[in-house]
């Protein structure tokens, strides 16, 4: 193997070496024509294969492995590193990372001041803290403590943004009423924020920039029924909704909710409300109340403590800041409110029963028709959503309210359980019912 080597650097040299000899040569004794034809058809060729050889030197190694390599470089000037680098990129044919994929993670000073949000709906410490608009892509112990470091209180005046209401929305996977709601939020840019907690297995498209959905879907985790998941989702949702300043008001809506009324009349019955939260929390007596109590919850939570309500909650940013801030029921829950305890019913008519009783409404501004029984409220199809019915729903659906002091009828502001199918009903009836669309 040694001898070949060396057999074949000598090859080299009789090629590349004689080239120049036989130049001076020629150049040295003058000869007839035909012999200077004849000696200058082996000197061309040698001339052209040296010359080859010397590109294929350059093209093939470094020039720390190439003999003589500063000299080549002087009529073959090597390409600088960062071209080097891409060509060796290419001929191992190595695909670059999607910056998709990338993920940023930037500390973030909890003493820091808050900037505002702009007027697009986006969230604006986020923005500062992940890739182009993205979200903190964090553990929920991390994003906990950097909301509740957040100011508990949207500061008015000054010229600063106004006051925004966020759309919580808790979805299994995609959002079937989402072209009701790019009507309802149309034209109303920098009032509302949107955030979506899907499952993680979810892998639909997100939709274009024009939309109101695009790119709003936090960093999710699976979601379970009837799991303290359901809860931790909620609190994800809060947690980075929180983190944007300006939104004064929260709001959790599921993927078959619908908008009763338009978005200026949810928005200052929303903000100019002096209620805290709008949440059920109740005290039940039977199996689905009471009977889920977990007596190991006690002392930090009695049994004439438990209450039960609907999870679709309407909250301010103060409760918003104690539900997330909340280090004594929610870890009794998480450890004992399982197997048939619904903490998604229970965790929060509790806490705010036992922290602020006198700030809860104890009636949702969602309409659900639990009269068929069961675990779960009646669904609705395409051909029963009519005029008649969403105007019986805008009218309280039979009952009043109290707002602000005030008895009323609009006690309702959103509906759930409504099919995919039913979006066509509610895209044709909303200009003529609900002033939207």
């Amino acid at each position: 193997m040694v001898t070949k080597n060396v057999q074949q650097q000598h090859h080299h040299v009789d090629v590349v070496v004689p080239v120049p000899a036989m130049v001076m040569a020629a150049m040295a004794s003058p000869c007839p024509a035909n012999k200077l034809l004849r000696g200058a058809i082996p000197l061309a060729f040698g001339f052209a294969l040296g010359i080859a050889v010397a590109v294929y030197l350059i093209g093939s190694a470094t020039p720390a492995a190439i003999p003589g390599a500063s000299s080549l470089e002087l009529f073959f000037p090597l390409p600088p590193p960062a071209v080097s680098a891409n060509l060796s990129a290419v001929r191992q044919k190595q695909p670059s990372t999607p910056s998709s994929e990338v993920k940023t993670t930037t500390a973030i000073n909890k003493s820091q001041s808050w900037p505002a949000d702009d007027a697009s709906g986006g969230n604006s410490t986020a923005d500062q803290a992940a890739v182009a608009g993205g979200f903190l892509d964090v553990s929920d112990e991390e994003l906990m403590k950097l909301a509740a470091a957040a100011p508990r209180e949207v500061r008015a005046g000054g010229g600063g943004p106004r006051p925004k209401v966020a759309f919580l929305f808790l979805t299994r996977w995609d959002l079937p009423m989402a072209p009701l709601w790019e009507k309802f939020f149309e034209g109303h840019r920098g009032l509302y924020s949107v955030y979506v907690h899907s499952d993680p297995a979810f892998n639909g498209s997100d939709p274009g920039e024009s939309s109101v959905f695009h790119r709003r879907t936090i960093p999710s985790k699976e979601v379970k029924w009837g799991e303290i998941s359901m809860v931790e989702a909620e609190r994800r949702l809060l947690a980075h909704a929180l983190l944007d300043e300006s939104n004064a008001r929260f709001l959790l809506l599921s993927e078959s909710h619908a908008p009763l009324f338009d978005f200026p009349t949810v928005y200052s019955y929303l903000i100019n409300s002096t209620t805290k939260v709008y949440l059920e929390s109740y005290d039940l007596p039977g199996a689905t109340g009471r009977g889920r109590y977990k007596r190991g919850m006690s002392p930090v939570v009695t049994a004439a403590q438990w209450r039960k309500g609907s999870q679709w909650f309407e909250m301010d940013r103060g409760l918003a800041a104690d539900v997330i801030a909340d280090d004594v029921y929610f870890p009794v829950f998480a450890r004992l409110c399982t197997r048939n305890c619904y903490a998604d019913e229970h965790y929060l008519p509790t806490f705010l029963s036992i922290r602020h009783p006198s700030r809860v409404a104890n009636r949702s501004v969602t309409w659900v028709d639990w009269s068929h029984g069961g675990p779960h409220p009646a669904r609705f199809t395409r051909t029963e959503v009519t005029p008649d019915f969403l105007r019986w729903l805008r009218g309280g659906a039979g009952t009043t309210c109290d707002y602000n002091g005030d008895t009323t009828t609009l006690c309702f502001l959103f509906a759930r359980k409504f099919l995919p199918n039913s979006l066509t009903r509610f895209l044709r009836f909303a200009p003529m019912v609900m002033g939207f669309g």
